[in-house]
């Protein structure tokens, strides 16, 4: 499965199988956080065969069954911190949808376990990543127009409209998609795209545009430009 294809199949998902994850696949994931970890100045660490995160009277809510499985998405508090962990959190999620695993990002239905994380000096938790073999692979919802969330028109490059569009595919906080790309105009011979997030009472629009962006690049390709 590609990325491209990753990016289509992906669904969120919140009951998984009582099946444990591989040990190969552990090895990738574990790979991957370590990556990504010192890449994006972050502290994501992977909890196995724990059940206590989702079993608390707020976890509830998110009426989770079977996630023992989970990645604590952590680092230092700076004010981009939260854009950093969804565009690398949004790695992994897609990393684990090739792998044959599903996920969810969970902003405010978990309980924090004492002894299964680590946390340094000055960071924080900005959410977790539930991640297993799901027992579906959860279903697609409503989203907005290409029109709606970017200036793509007839003379934008087609490599845009599909950035927006792979954006558009993207996991938001309650589905809310408070984000925007423009088409700049082009400087040095190289396309300028600005990413924007907008308002939002429910909160995470800088997580939100963090994924997004991620998937924007996916779909239109980093060669074709550069972030303004």
């Amino acid at each position: 499965m590609t990325l491209k294809e990753a990016i289509e199949a992906r669904h969120s998902v919140r009951a998984y199988k009582e099946q444990p994850l591989t040990e190969e696949t552990v090895k990738v994931l574990v790979d991957k956080i370590t990556e990504l970890n010192q890449e994006g100045r972050l502290h994501m660490q992977l909890v196995l065969n724990e059940p206590k995160a989702f079993q608390g009277t707020i976890a509830k809510y998110g009426k989770f069954r079977n996630a023992n499985n989970y990645i604590v998405m952590a680092g230092k508090k700076t004010d981009d911190l939260d854009e950093r962990v969804g565009y690398y959190g949004e790695q992994l999620v897609l990393l684990a949808q090739t792998l044959g695993l599903n996920t969810c990002w969970v902003g405010l239905s978990y309980s924090k376990v004492p002894g299964t994380y680590e946390l340094g000096e000055d960071e924080k938790i900005a959410c977790y990543i539930a991640i297993g073999y799901g027992e579906t692979q959860g279903v697609s919802h409503k989203i907005k127009t290409v029109e709606q969330v970017s200036n793509a028109s007839d003379i934008t490059p087609s490599w845009f409209k599909k950035g927006v569009e792979a954006a558009l595919l993207a996991p938001t906080a309650v589905n809310q998609q408070k984000f925007s790309f423009e088409h700049v105009g082009v400087k040095n011979n190289r396309h300028q795209i600005r990413a924007k997030k907008g308002f939002s009472m429910i909160g995470y629009t800088k997580m939100d545009l963090g994924i997004a962006r991620y998937h924007f690049e996916i779909g239109a390709g980093t060669d074709n430009f550069e972030w303004v």
